[in-house]
């Protein structure tokens, strides 16, 4: 990089270009046309006309920044975000919400139609979200300190810099609240913070989650190595501050990657879990335990689920992916005996306990594989009315699908993140004995691209075995 006449470094002129968007991807950013490559541009929309610089240009495509908007679509809107033009966190926050449900309405349908078998699946209207901005009660923010000043927020695209995202109108109000204290506490108490680059440091993350119930908060401190003296004292005063915070944990990372948790997590004050309310019933999660961000939306979803198993309590019904139980214990107030399974243990110890203060002894949550579980349980599984699965966003295995046809429950009902995959895995589903009967979208991350889905699958009629 060259230096001007007073030595300091000057930034090389990035080339500027005028392009066509044509259509958003999966992500939300818009596409268009550039010397017959894809040229990608955060924070537009289809049919603009914009004048953007080059940033970075690869084999197949080039990646551009906004410079100004010539023509504007009229599905923009102006961003509730005075962080919008930066933040990578939001990346629909631009365009009117009526267009962000009609994308995600498009994706799901794009996502099926490569698929001959799911032509004729029946797609509800989208569920819209009550609250567009405001309904995230779980975070987890990359921590940094630059000149001295506490920085907490998202990386930004393609760098080790972290954007601060101030008072994040997406987050509940007391997850803003907490940040506040703790970036001030970190500068009054000087915290050493990690740095990525040099791979030095002691704080790198912050965890919070939030209640919306009960306005009680859980914090999580990543660190990149247990550190007594000065986290307590961090901890105690981030209390002080915050007394709806119901405990502080320490979560040791020392690995160089992105990943934001390690494997050991320790109680510095206050309690172990947080307890939460879904519904009816009882959550108790604790530090590093997935949960939905959207209560209201998560509530929805359960009570479909409930609605589409029809359970009674002469029914058995299967979990799979269950998490901290929420699903598997809506599903068991029928009376119904209800297995659920899941992979992290964490998730499990808090599911169990759960179940204990909800008092559901006709639930019961095993950790291990789905597919290893499934198989030494088949027998007890034989006559399954209900079978759920929750699957990350990758989906299930081929293994999964193969044991769910062995199964055949009367009713599968598959609650989906990512309509690729749920595109994939209901076709293969239909290859083992299942019918497709409805889909039901729901916005559960207003102003981002993500979009769940609940389906509802039947055994075919007339086809008792498994089609090889």
């Amino acid at each position: 990089m060259k230096k001007n006449h007073r030595g300091q470094k000057k930034h090389p002129v990035l080339p500027k270009i005028v392009v066509t968007i044509d259509s958003l991807n999966t992500d939300g950013i818009g596409v268009g046309r550039h010397e017959n490559k894809e040229i990608l541009v955060a924070n537009t929309l289809p049919g603009e006309e914009v004048s953007a610089f080059i940033e970075h240009e690869g084999q197949r495509r080039f990646v551009g920044r906004l410079s100004k908007v010539i023509k504007k679509s009229p599905q923009r809107v102006f961003p509730g975000c005075q962080l919008a033009a930066e933040c990578s966190g939001c990346s629909l926050i631009h365009q009117g919400y009526p267009f962000q449900l009609e994308f995600k309405t498009e994706m799901i349908r794009d996502a099926l139609s490569h698929y001959a078998t799911l032509n004729q699946v029946k797609i509800h209207d989208i569920w819209a979200a009550k609250d567009t901005f405001g309904y995230r009660t779980n975070a987890k923010l990359a921590v940094a300190k630059v000149r001295g000043k506490a920085q907490i927020g998202l990386y930004k695209r393609a760098s080790h810099e972290v954007l601060d995202i101030g008072n994040c109108p997406q987050q509940h109000p007391l997850i803003n609240r907490i940040i506040a204290a703790l970036r001030e506490e970190i500068e009054k108490q000087d915290i050493y913070v990690y740095n990525p680059v040099t791979r030095r440091g002691l704080l790198r993350y912050v965890a919070i989650r939030v209640s919306p119930q009960s306005n009680k908060a859980l914090v999580t401190l990543v660190c990149t190595e247990r550190n007594y003296r000065e986290m307590t004292h961090l901890a105690k005063w981030l209390k002080k501050k915050a007394p709806e915070i119901v405990g502080i944990h320490q979560n040791i990372n020392a690995s160089a990657g992105n990943v934001v948790f390690g494997t050991t997590t320790a109680k510095i004050i206050g309690g172990s879990d947080l307890i939460d309310q879904i519904g009816d019933i009882r959550l108790r999660l604790s530090p590093t335990s997935f949960f939905q961000v959207n209560h209201t939306q998560a509530a929805r979803i359960y009570a479909l689920v409930q609605q589409w198993a029809a359970l009674t309590s002469q029914d058995k019904a299967l979990d799979l992916y269950c998490g901290v139980g929420g699903i598997a214990m809506h599903l068991a107030t029928s009376g119904a005996h209800v297995l659920g399974i899941e992979i992290n243990e964490e998730a499990i110890f808090n599911a169990k306990a759960a179940a204990q203060l909800n008092e559901l002894p006709n639930c019961r949550f095993i950790a291990a594989d789905a597919t290893q579980a499934v198989q030494d349980l088949h027998q007890e599984l034989q006559q399954l009315k209900v079978a759920v699965v929750n699957p990350p966003r990758s989906g299930c295995s081929e293994e999964v699908i193969a044991t769910l046809g062995q199964l055949q429950p009367e009713t599968l009902i598959y609650v989906s993140c990512n309509p690729y995959t749920l595109g994939r895995d209901l076709h293969l589903l239909t290859q083992q004995g299942f019918q497709v009967e409805e889909l039901q979208p729901v916005d559960m991350f207003p102003q981002t691209p993500h979009v769940e889905s609940v389906v509802r699958l039947t055994r075919a009629t007339g086809n008792s075995s498994v089609t090889q």
